[in-house]
């Protein structure tokens, strides 16, 4: 009897001790109910801990909106009926110089995927090493440029698999902790994106990343691809031991497009990974929208199949700085807006659209039982005088510290005239990327464009200067063109029917633009006024500063900078690179400012704009830009100095 109590008294010890272990370790043991993520193949669905499980997706880029507010628009995708948020991962956010990783910030991946577990969103991770999302350079860093000059991207190509190789390395590692197996939100993840529709079709090169991914991250992760619905694209993309997927927007037929999935994959789930809300804008183009109507009865039909879906963009968010990309052929650069006609905002704020894609969710699964987050409030703070500070020339020494060589937004190339030109001679540059200013002695001539003019008529001195500011509007990120993304003067300049051959060139870092900064340029600037062209068109690209004063004890809110009438340029808010304003060009012609950028401590916040084209300054009352409560996303498109050009060669996202 005393063996047996004793026999007892042990066995409950030891049930005690492990679950005190078990507490204090959760990590330690491997129990029968851990948490897991698989597909049903029989049953043509997702497991979820041994479940049916069917996401309804949003995508969200965390780096195209302000980590303050990432909470808030995850929690107004839970309140709208989603469980699950997608979201790509921009290697060059990340690796920004080789063997250099960042993860704060913009860049804080696990913060984001923490705050979507608390959010209680499971989370559709897009690998890379390509995203596309008309972001800068499809997600490559440019720096891949000057490693190999024949590199070919997205293939089996030694020269670009060793970057990948160690990029993924550093990748997988920081994600692997945040697989729904090791008790994360991650519970699936991509790699590459769309490349059906690559001109490669190099079925190793997915092989390759395939294998990458399970050496880190084990065999049970479940891996896609996503494709266009067409057999071409899916036989190129999918990749042997990894799940396909297929995108298409409202105005294909659903069952249809599940065709082409179907004939590759006969058997698990249907899978839209990209059911488009609305779509990209390009400089010069209309404001692209998509009806409500039209966009919550299509995904009513994807839910009736039982379908997985995933909407993009469930918000768009903001391009700020110089993350842009563009598409081609033409060549056409993305606004610093990418509303996208989304459900949420630019801003974050709930739409029409937003609500009745509720609905539909709601005939399907239940609502969880949270509020809608209130819209953030924004601001009129009014028109905000300007004030000019220097021109680029007399800011060359602020503007060209030395340093890493830039590879987004503006490089001045310089020459010495070594003759005199007193009647107009011609400048020719026949390959200029992607935009510039012709100056002489500081005095503008004339604008060149890759997809425009390619020279213009100046006159000049011998020992003058001729200045030429590029402005690199972003970088190809679909395509064949990826592979011809360098940047700045890349054929022979001549004037006349001489070359120019004695250049100095200067990468500008106007991220260095702060009030200090200014105070040193007013001080040792010789010019008070920038020159003007002889038709009064142009003015010399300038630096100006203006003072947003937000009284106490009110805080700062979010608003929205409205340039007109300046012409052209990049705007700062103290130290933060809001992206390029374009409001003559459109259809964009306000700025997002969200709240966090501005100061909450103090009253004074410098506005700088750096105008590249044309300045309104003639007279004071000109010179001043407003700040807003509303966005003014469709406005006057026009194509300036270039016919209206479709959009012949993007076929993004797979809408053929």
């Amino acid at each position: 009897m005393i063996e047996k109590m004793a026999t007892t008294i042990t066995i409950t010890f030891i049930i005690q001790l492990v679950v005190a272990v078990g507490l204090l370790f959760p990590g330690s043991f491997q129990l029968e109910n851990k948490r897991k993520f698989e597909i049903d193949y029989a049953n043509n669905t997702f497991l979820k801990d041994g479940q049916p499980f069917r996401y309804i997706s949003g995508s969200f880029h965390y780096s195209r909106v302000h980590p303050y507010y990432w909470k808030d628009r995850l929690m107004k995708m839970r309140a709208g009926g989603l469980n699950t948020v997608q979201g790509y991962v921009p290697w060059n956010v990340h690796e920004t110089k080789p063997g250099e990783f960042y993860w704060d910030g913009f860049s804080d991946l696990p913060k984001f995927l923490s705050l979507a577990q608390e959010s209680d969103m499971l989370v559709l991770l897009r690998l890379g090493p390509y995203i596309c999302g008309e972001w800068e350079y499809g997600g490559f860093p440019a720096w891949l440029l000057s490693k190999d000059s024949n590199m070919i991207l997205r293939t089996s190509d030694p020269s670009y698999m060793k970057w990948v190789d160690k990029w993924f390395t550093e990748l997988l590692t920081t994600i692997k902790p945040f697989l729904y197996n090791n008790g994360g939100p991650v519970i699936m993840v991509q790699i590459e994106n769309e490349y059906g529709s690559y001109f490669a079709c190099d079925r190793s090169y997915g092989v390759m990343l395939r294998d990458k991914v399970t050496s880190i991250l084990g065999n049970e992760v479940v891996i896609y691809t996503t494709d266009g619905c067409n057999l071409r694209d899916v036989f190129c993309g999918k990749v042997d031991q990894v799940y396909p997927s297929i995108d298409f927007g409202a105005d294909l037929d659903p069952s249809s497009c599940f065709q082409a999935l179907r004939f590759y994959q006969p058997k698990g789930p249907l899978i839209n990974s990209e059911y488009y809300t609305g779509w990209l804008d390009h400089w010069g183009s209309p404001h692209s929208t998509r009806g409500t109507t039209q966009v919550s009865k299509s995904l009513d039909k994807i839910l009736a199949l039982d379908a997985n879906v995933n909407m993009y963009m469930f918000i768009g968010g903001t391009n700020f700085g110089f993350w842009n990309g563009a598409n081609y052929k033409p060549y056409q650069p993305v606004p610093t807006s990418y509303d996208y006609d989304a459900p949420l905002t630019e801003a974050g704020d709930v739409t029409l659209k937003y609500y009745a894609i509720r609905d539909i969710i709601s005939k399907y699964v239940k609502l969880p039982p949270i509020p809608i987050p209130p819209n953030t409030n924004k601001t009129k703070y009014g028109k905000i005088p300007m004030e000019f500070v220097s021109t680029v020339q007399d800011a060359l020494h602020v503007l060209t510290p030395e340093g890493p060589f830039k590879y987004s937004g503006f490089i001045l190339y310089r020459s010495i005239l070594t003759e005199d030109y007193k009647k107009p001679v011609t400048l020719n540059i026949h390959s200029v990327r992607d935009r510039a200013m012709v100056m002489v002695n500081s005095v503008p001539f004339g604008i060149l464009d890759r997809e425009g003019a390619s020279s213009v008529s100046i006159k000049g001195l011998k020992g003058q200067t001729v200045d030429i500011l590029v402005e690199n509007q972003g970088r190809i990120g679909f395509g064949y063109g990826m592979n011809f993304n360098l940047k700045g003067i890349i054929s022979n300049v001549t004037v006349g029917d001489k070359v120019v051959t004695n250049w100095q060139i200067y990468p500008l870092h106007i991220e260095n633009i702060n009030q200090t900064v200014v105070s040193r340029m007013k001080s040792r600037s010789s010019q008070r006024q920038p020159f003007s062209s002889a038709d009064s068109k142009l003015t010399t690209p300038s630096i100006y500063v203006g003072t947003v004063d937000i009284a106490s004890p009110n805080q700062p809110t979010d608003t929205f900078l409205d340039p007109r009438p300046w012409g052209k340029g990049q705007a700062i808010v103290n130290n933060f690179n809001l992206g390029r304003y374009w409001p003559s060009r459109g259809p964009q012609v306000t700025l997002y400012v969200p709240k966090p950028v501005f100061n909450s401590h103090t009253s004074q916040n410098q506005l700088f704009l750096f105008e590249l084209e044309r300045a309104p300054c003639s007279t004071a009352s000109n010179c001043s830009v407003t700040f807003t409560d509303v966005p003014y996303l469709d406005g006057p498109n026009k194509p300036d100095n270039k016919k209206d050009l479709p959009s012949l060669g993007y076929t993004g996202h797979n809408q053929h």
